[in-house]
């Protein structure tokens, strides 16, 4: 064999082997949380992934990081996923996206179920994102339908509590929207800011005001102690409504609000689209299309209350 064809045949070879290597390249993207572990979103974005044909592991390579509800961990947890080259970091937490957006501006990021992305600074609007896009949790009338529900069950209602995590109060949208349902009901609003450790004492003070009921904020951080705020609204026999059917799961009386489990799911399409090469920018942010309302009636008997037959 001349030496021009073993040289020919070394090139080939070698653009074969980068060819082969280029396609063996697998995605690797990052999830960011200040929670502690999985929640509802996330499985269902799971589950849209693995609609999608992807395999963690083979096809597609997941990172995960959660900072188990202490926010001051997120800077080191966001600068990791940022080393390690992730081509899209996906996350269902607003202080979560801010850290990664505050260290990376050009990593692309899907949003999983984030309450208000506008008022939070994290798009500029649904239609036009820029390079942080996906679901939002926020549609219109939803908080003020919450309220409708409770003045249903509660018809002499006149004080509500929105109870919220202290250092992410209820956003200005929902509350705004809330507000202006409360006046048509004649119902008086007080925004309740606590800790998880300051439950107990929070309890008291509806008691002590005469609260007829309660809003619950969807919050990360109050997540793992959906049990615990829906033993508390039973022992103060306190109407309670939360976003998230989890809390009727546990005991909580009722909820309202987005389906977040299928929020998730079509998130999973979000980073598919931007691995096939969509630009973020080119993906407007979706509301909510799929809603759930669940009552739990044994809760109802414990605190006295009984269901008019137009909620049922």
């Amino acid at each position: 064999m001349s030496k021009t064809l073993i040289l020919v045949s070394l090139m080939l070879a070698s653009v074969h082997s980068a060819e082969a290597q280029q396609a063996k390249k697998v995605p690797r993207i990052g999830y960011l949380s200040l929670s502690a572990g999985p929640n509802l979103p996330l499985k269902g974005f799971l589950h849209g992934l693995r609609d999608l044909g992807y395999v963690d592991g083979q096809n597609i390579i997941i990172e995960f990081r959660y900072a188990a509800e202490k926010q001051d961990r997120l800077p080191d947890l966001a600068a990791e996923l940022i080393r390690l080259k992730v081509d899209v970091i996906f996350s269902g937490s607003t202080e979560a996206i801010q850290t990664v957006r505050r260290l990376n501006a050009t990593i692309p990021i899907v949003m999983i179920a984030v309450s208000d992305p506008i008022g939070n600074g994290l798009i500029p609007s649904l239609a036009h994102p820029g390079n942080t896009t996906g679901m939002s949790l926020y549609s219109t009338e939803v908080a003020g339908k919450r309220l409708e529900i409770l003045k249903e069950v509660v018809p002499r209602l006149t004080l509500v509590v929105i109870l919220a995590y202290r250092n992410h109060p209820p956003t200005v949208l929902l509350f705004k929207e809330t507000e202006a349902a409360a006046k048509v009901l004649k119902v008086r609003l007080q925004p309740l800011e606590v800790d998880p450790d300051e439950f107990e004492s929070a309890f008291a003070t509806m008691a002590s005001e005469h609260a007829g009921a309660l809003i619950v904020q969807q919050n990360v951080v109050f997540n793992p102690y959906i049990k615990r705020l829906a033993d508390l609204a039973v022992k103060h026999r306190l109407a309670t409504i939360h976003e998230s059917n989890e809390f009727v799961e546990v005991g909580g009386l009722m909820s309202y609000g987005p389906d977040r489990f299928d929020l998730g799911r079509r998130a999973a399409t979000y980073v598919h689209k931007i691995l096939k090469g969509t630009k973020a920018a080119d993906l407007p942010v979706e509301q909510p299309t799929k809603f759930e309302f669940v009552v739990n009636l044994k809760t109802a008997k414990q605190i006295g209350l009984t269901i008019p037959q137009s909620v049922l």
